[in-house]
């Protein structure tokens, strides 16, 4: 199973969309799927559900950190350039990184929440951005 699928399997097996990608690469890179399930916890759903960065891309930008940061200012400077290059090939797709521009409705509301649940945007949208997310860092690892 490809590391795109594996994401997306994960995701639909129950996973936020940050844990779904970061584990998906994190096993590769040398860090235990459990680690790496604990470490993306917080980033699913725009961060803590805040509707902010969508949890598929925080979760990208942790790979991309795992595979070219520390604490060099030039391991740093190559991180900032990947991430920036995720955004912009992710943004060309989607118009978006904020979860609820890409959802159309604000998951930190419980209105936004009932309507993300309502108009079945799990598996409408996220799933694609996960896909996405991760077809990304393909191109970009």
């Amino acid at each position: 199973m490809s590391k795109v699928e594996t994401a997306v399997a994960r995701f639909e097996e129950g996973c936020s969309c940050a844990q779904a990608v970061f584990s998906a690469y994190a096993e590769g890179l040398g860090l235990d799927r459990q680690t790496a399930m604990k470490l993306s916890a917080g980033f699913g759903g725009g961060m803590g559900r805040m509707a902010q960065t969508c949890g598929a891309v925080t979760g990208a930008f942790l790979v991309l950190g795992l595979k070219h940061g520390g604490e060099d200012h030039d391991a740093r400077e190559k991180t900032y350039q990947m991430v920036r290059e995720f955004a912009a090939r992710f943004t060309a797709r989607h118009g978006w990184l904020l979860c609820k521009d890409l959802m159309g409705c604000d998951i930190s509301t419980p209105e936004g929440l009932q309507a993300f649940k309502d108009q079945k945007l799990r598996s409408g949208v996220c799933t694609g951005l996960v896909r996405d997310a991760a077809e990304i860092l393909e191109g970009l690892l």
